[in-house]
């Protein structure tokens, strides 16, 4: 696991890649706790954010789990009216949390800073 230091860091080569780059936080699925993060956006409360989302993952595994789909959950996408959410799963106990503005950014920007970075969180 890599320390807050290297996370920020880390968040810090995305947000530089990616155009529109708003907030982003390493997620302990099981807690909702950040691991780290990074906003541009004063207003964007990334804690509750990330404890929200947390819950929204594991309701999907649950999904699986009832539905018997045999599969790894690789990411959530969220589109809003302005922004694009992204939930990339890293391990089976931590995702990143992504969000970018819609206008700036589309969907393959966005997955491709992510999978080239994603190492970085691991």
């Amino acid at each position: 696991m890599p320390s807050e230091k290297q996370i920020v860091d880390a968040f810090e080569k995305v947000a530089a890649d990616m155009p529109g780059f708003m907030a982003a936080s390493l997620v302990d699925l099981e807690s909702g706790m950040t691991l780290g993060l990074k906003s541009l956006r004063p207003d964007f409360d990334l804690a509750a954010a990330s404890a929200y989302n947390s819950e929204m993952v594991k309701q999907k595994l649950k999904i699986m789990k009832a539905l018997n789909i045999r599969t790894n959950l690789e990411d959530m996408l969220l589109t809003l009216g302005d922004q694009i959410h992204v939930i990339k799963i890293i391990g089976p106990t931590t995702f990143i949390y992504l969000a970018v503005d819609r206008s700036q950014s589309n969907l393959a920007i966005v997955r491709n800073v992510l999978n080239k970075n994603v190492a970085a969180f691991s």
